[in-house]
């Protein structure tokens, strides 16, 4: 007998109802105070340092660049507004792992894993410290995170998992039937394994304008409003090359995601995949009484195809993940935020997981593009002889890797020996994809594999064992 938990039906009205009025815009983004944009740059600069992006990366690049060197001129180029990107469009976990957890961490990097857990957890620490410095409200919550089971072979995952957590020093707890389900009510509970050490929850969009904040008191020239169309060598420096003028300087960073890269090699390594989520309207307290969840901790279950979720500071519950959507050579476009059908099936999943939350309705919904690699973590490399770096690939866990990210970047550009650019993580670059239009087929074929396998007690088949055997993992 299956066990599979999702409808097989397709989304009905009511589920399409649900959403139909909901604000097609990050509700991150959106509940932000007004403010005066950062100038768009007009007509050129000169600096020490050019910081392409205003997003997490960029951000924590520019506070490094100056904790280095108060004297050193920062400037930041951002296309749109701050968090335009995934930093204002993400779920809000801020996770520790460098390695898109320790599981895929000892696939790639088994002899670098203890280092690279001290790294993560002394990163994260360091956010929390930044966030109290600056004095940043961006509603950090320390509450853990919960990876649930829905089906009996998930349970056995669990289970290993929490030993692996455990010899790496983390602090779990693993939930089983009645525990779990007491801990956050939904019938399709079987387990939970809870990890309380250095995950937090946080409003993302709230930490970037923090980090903004923080940044232009110290004096990093901001623009906003400022799109970059090339990088090229100048003299003894580059060239930054904007709509708007150019920005001469010793050296640039490239902080852009899933966006177009400026480097030309980038693109074999990442992949523009599509997310989409949802929130809904503040649960009254009938509504947040009969699912429980009174500590607040982010989740995820832990299929192929998984959603994550969490509580925000006002009680609604944002609802995200299981389709992962690539679109043929990958573009990144606002007109691609919204898509009906994906946002119907998580409705439709959402209600599943929470039949008591009947009626409820999504107040915002929206879809931004992830910078997916094949290793599924940050990679680094330079360009230009050395004068430009980039740090990109997070694929979804970039809130708190992104201040580490920044870190190496800025290292590598200054030429800086450390612990951590010694390191094979840091010095290769994944798999790469191949090129369109084999870069879709591969994708989708995979897509539909990791579907199969999730409906057939994960089992993964031939074609996921020989992706995995090439180092393109395709696991979550």
């Amino acid at each position: 007998m299956s066990t599979y938990p999702w409808p097989t039906d397709p989304p009905d009205a009511r589920h399409r109802a649900a959403f139909a009025d909901a604000t097609p815009k990050p509700f991150w983004t959106d509940r932000l105070p007004a403010r005066d944009p950062y100038p768009p740059l007009e007509g050129g600069a000169e600096a020490d340092l050019c910081i392409v992006g205003g997003g997490f990366t960029g951000l924590w690049a520019a506070l490094h660049a100056k904790a280095d060197d108060p004297g050193r001129d920062v400037v930041v180029l951002e296309a749109e507004r701050i968090a335009h990107g995934a930093s204002g469009r993400n779920g809000g976990f801020a996770v520790a792992s460098l390695t898109h957890g320790i599981e895929n961490g000892m696939a790639r990097f088994a002899d670098e894993m203890r280092t690279l857990e001290r790294l993560a957890h002394e990163n994260f620490a360091g956010l929390v410290d930044s966030v109290r410095e600056h004095a940043i409200e961006c509603d950090l919550e320390l509450t853990g995170d919960i990876t649930v089971a829905l089906e009996p072979h998930e349970e056995e995952w669990l289970a290993e998992a929490a030993e692996l957590y455990r010899e790496f020093g983390h602090e779990v707890e693993l939930l089983v039937g009645e525990e779990i389900r007491a801990e956050i009510g939904s019938p399709l509970y079987r387990a939970g394994l809870w990890d309380r050490t250095d995950v937090a929850m946080v409003d993302p969009a709230k930490l970037a304008e923090g980090l903004a904040r923080a940044a232009a008191g110290l004096g990093v020239r901001i623009h906003e409003g400022t799109r970059v169309e090339s990088i090229a060598s100048a003299g003894g420096g580059v060239e930054v090359r904007t709509t708007r003028g150019p920005v001469r300087a010793r050296g640039a960073l490239i902080a852009t995601s899933a966006y177009p890269p400026l480097v030309r090699s980038i693109r074999r390594y990442i992949a523009p995949v599509y997310d989409y989520v949802l929130v809904t309207e503040p649960l009254d307290a009938e509504r947040r009484e009969a699912i429980g969840w009174r500590r607040r901790q982010g989740v995820s279950d832990a299929a192929n195809q998984f959603h994550y979720y969490r509580l925000t500071d006002d009680d609604r519950i944002l609802w995200g993940g299981f389709d992962a959507v690539y679109r043929f050579r990958g573009p990144v476009d606002d007109r691609l935020d919204d898509d009906e059908e994906v946002f119907a099936g998580l409705a439709q999943r959402f209600f599943t997981t929470f039949p008591q939350l009947e009626g409820v309705r999504f107040t915002h919904r929206w879809g931004g593009a992830i910078d997916t690699c094949s290793r599924f973590s940050v990679f680094f490399g330079t360009a230009h002889r050395g004068r430009v770096a980039y740090a990109v690939g997070y694929t979804g866990l970039g809130v708190a890797a992104s201040r580490f990210g920044a870190r190496v970047g800025l290292d590598l550009l200054d030429g800086r020996e450390t612990e951590a650019t010694r390191l094979r993580y840091v010095r290769r670059r994944p798999v790469p994809f191949p090129p369109e239009p084999l870069r879709s087929a591969v994708i989708q074929l995979t897509r539909n594999r990791l579907a199969a396998a999730d409906r057939n007690q994960g089992r993964r088949g031939i074609w996921l064992r020989t992706l995995d055997r090439l180092g393109l993992g395709f696991d979550s």
